[in-house]
């Protein structure tokens, strides 16, 4: 795949930000708040995918009664205690982040970030990479109608930047990133800086797998061609 022809759609948390075990954190506050006991690990198997759904598949394997007022509740909670954890300086980017996306910018190889969280908690992720939203095409969950596993935040990031979604390449940490990439017919890279191991990654359709965004530059001969 050529340089021309190649965007990168990029998750966010555990891909280019080291915020995935706040989030883990953050939900875990708030469903001990609503009376709700779940472990750590369950909740950080579903971290990746759309904080509804999310919030959806914890309260059914709780068997707790699922409402609107209780997932908004849900949601807010963990927005609150997400940047709470934010606004003490504990979400950094992660190795290389930075020096990956300024190596697209030089190379003119278009990107966008598409998340499958609400701008509410994703503005302090932003941020700490120094990504100005009004510059670079991000895709949150406010904007589309469904998220991971769902492919739209990819499909609208694609769009965005005016290339071929069937010629992008998905960078994520997670299953629900490679799930999403699958069902958007694209390249799925797996990072394993969220937590997920390489084997699940594979299995879930990553053609690719490096160990954070520095390896992934390290070796970015390997996923598009020399110009």
């Amino acid at each position: 795949m050529s340089r021309s022809d190649t965007a990168f759609l990029f998750d966010l948390d555990g891909t280019l930000v080291d915020s995935v075990y706040q989030h883990v954190l953050a939900w875990k506050e708030a469903l001990d708040k609503e009376g709700v006991e779940l472990s750590v690990w369950r909740i950080h198997r579903k971290i990746g995918m759309s904080g509804g759904l999310f919030a959806n598949i914890l309260l059914r394997e709780t068997g707790l009664e699922i409402t609107e007022e209780r997932l908004a509740r849900l949601r807010q909670w963990h927005a609150e205690a997400y940047n709470r954890q934010a606004s003490q300086g504990s979400v950094r980017p992660l190795p290389g982040a930075r020096e990956l996306l300024a190596f697209l910018t030089e190379q003119k190889i278009p990107w966008a970030i598409a998340t499958s969280g609400r701008m509410q908690t994703a503005a302090h992720n932003l941020e700490a990479l120094g990504v100005d939203p009004s510059k670079v095409p991000v895709v949150t969950r406010d904007q589309v109608r469904h998220a991971k596993p769902d492919p739209d935040l990819f499909i609208t990031a694609a769009h965005r930047l005016d290339c071929d979604i069937h010629k992008a390449l998905v960078i994520g940490d997670s299953i629900w990133d490679m799930l999403a990439a699958q069902r958007a017919r694209s390249l799925g890279i797996g990072l394993l800086s969220g937590g997920y191991g390489q084997e699940e990654l594979e299995r879930s359709g990553a053609f690719r797998v490096y160990e954070d965004p520095a390896d992934l530059l390290w070796h970015i001969d390997e996923v598009v061609a020399r110009s």
